[in-house]
């Protein structure tokens, strides 16, 4: 029997999911800097480079988020693991608005 990889199957997933990659995502874009070199030296105009990186980014944040969730709800369920991605997100979310006050 096939698993089934319809979209109702994964509804319950998506919050996690989205939570990890809200909390992954800044961090994840830092190394995307190479891409970025790259596209500059290569021949795509900045409207194109720009959006081919934030699709980069976010499909490599979504990744990252679908294989943390899917990890962490294996390890202790998939309600723990949403709300671990939501406190995750949050604690991140005060850690980038804590550096810039500091940096004031």
């Amino acid at each position: 029997m096939l698993p089934d990889f319809s979209f109702a199957a994964w509804r319950p997933l998506l919050p996690g999911i989205s939570f990890w990659a809200l909390a992954f995502y800044l961090p994840l874009c830092l190394p995307l800097a190479r891409l970025e070199e790259g596209l500059a030296a290569g021949s795509l105009n900045g409207p194109l480079r720009e959006g081919l990186l934030l699709v980069a980014g976010v499909a490599l944040a979504l990744l990252v988020g679908l294989l943390s969730d899917l990890a962490l709800g294996l390890a202790l369920g998939p309600g723990w693991a949403s709300s671990l991605g939501l406190v995750t997100a949050l604690w991140s979310l005060f850690w980038s608005l804590a550096n810039r006050r500091g940096g004031d």
